[in-house]
């Protein structure tokens, strides 16, 4: 008896369960390239958090100036202000240079702050330095559980706190440690002024 040039029952069912199979795999292949690509995402993201903390520390602390200011009811204020990491407020200082508005309208300093409120750290720059102001705040870090910082005066000596009596006076260095859910602990020193530790 002659064939015919037609495939066999057996034969469809063999190709469809490999096809199947190749199907399969290849679901399985894209799935786990789509979760590795969110998770780089996410990680990469979150590396990007730490970075913009570094870089914007490092520009304010290396452009910090010797200039006390005024608080809304004319009262002298330090040029640099530090806690331990206690309260809301982690650093409080007056740098040179500043965003184009700013130097526009009240000369080349700017007054900036960083601040640890529910949980997230942020970083406020006012439109004047001396007397109350409007302030932009930029968010940072989320998550944070708590944030330790210290100071290293011209003696090298470190101190929990910056309260000089001397107001034009300036640290050294100052040292951040986060305390976060997403990155850990995490420890940066940074230099204030140009000068070297």
């Amino acid at each position: 008896m002659r064939r015919s040039g037609g495939f066999t029952l057996v034969e469809m069912l063999i190709a469809l369960a490999i096809f199947g199979m190749i199907t399969a795999a290849g679901v399985t292949l894209l799935t786990v390239t789509v979760r590795t690509q969110e998770s780089s995402e996410r990680q990469l993201g979150e590396l990007g958090e730490l970075r913009r903390l570094g870089a914007l520390l490092t520009a304010d602390l290396a452009q910090a100036a010797a200039r006390p200011r005024r608080d809304g009811e004319g009262r002298p204020r330090p040029a640099f202000r530090g806690s331990d990491g206690d309260g809301a407020l982690l650093l409080a200082l007056v740098r040179r240079g500043g965003d184009e508005e700013s130097e526009s309208r009240h000369g080349a300093v700017q007054r900036i702050e960083y601040r640890l409120v529910e949980s997230r750290i942020e970083r406020l720059a006012f439109h004047r330095v001396d007397g109350e102001a409007r302030a932009v705040a930029m968010p940072l870090i989320d998550g944070v559980r708590g944030a330790r910082l210290r100071y290293r005066d011209r003696e090298g000596d470190w101190r929990e706190s910056w309260d000089p009596t001397d107001p034009v006076r300036l640290p050294r260095a100052v040292e951040l440690v986060t305390d976060s859910d997403t990155h850990g602990s995490v420890r940066m020193v940074f230099t204030v002024g140009g000068s070297g530790l």
